[in-house]
């Protein structure tokens, strides 16, 4: 593959990694015991309630909380694509099939910098 597209889809990769890192730190942080993992905050709404509202506000965090986990493991996986692909790129091994091991084609690669099968081991 022609150097010249690996260091745009690189350039197109780090900006991904930025962007999914940023969108991960408005709800989560990093996990410091494991690599590549984040865990999403729960969400502490201003108390000052009582009785039906405590509850009401309560359940609402709740609620929160776990709409945002899905969303979290989506981006999680997204993050972990990209610095396989960005490790990939440094070892020289990127655009490779990892089924088949043949060149993925070029157009795929950048509709898509993270695949890892070319299009016929996709779809098997």
């Amino acid at each position: 593959m022609d150097k010249k597209i690996i260091e745009e889809l690189k350039e197109k990769l780090e900006k991904e990694k930025l962007i999914t890192e940023k969108a991960l730190e408005k709800f989560a942080q990093r996990d410091e015991k494991v690599k590549g993992d984040w865990d999403t905050r729960f969400p502490r709404f201003d108390g000052g309630e009582s009785g039906d509202a405590a509850l009401e506000k309560a359940a609402d965090e709740v609620e929160e909380y776990s709409t945002l986990l899905p969303l979290e493991y989506n981006l999680e996986t997204q993050l972990k694509d990209i610095n396989s692909a960005l490790e990939k790129i440094k070892k020289g091994t990127y655009g490779k099939c990892e089924k088949c091991d043949k060149e993925i084609d070029e157009e795929r690669l950048k509709i898509h910098p993270t695949a890892k099968f070319c299009m016929t081991c996709e779809k098997k």
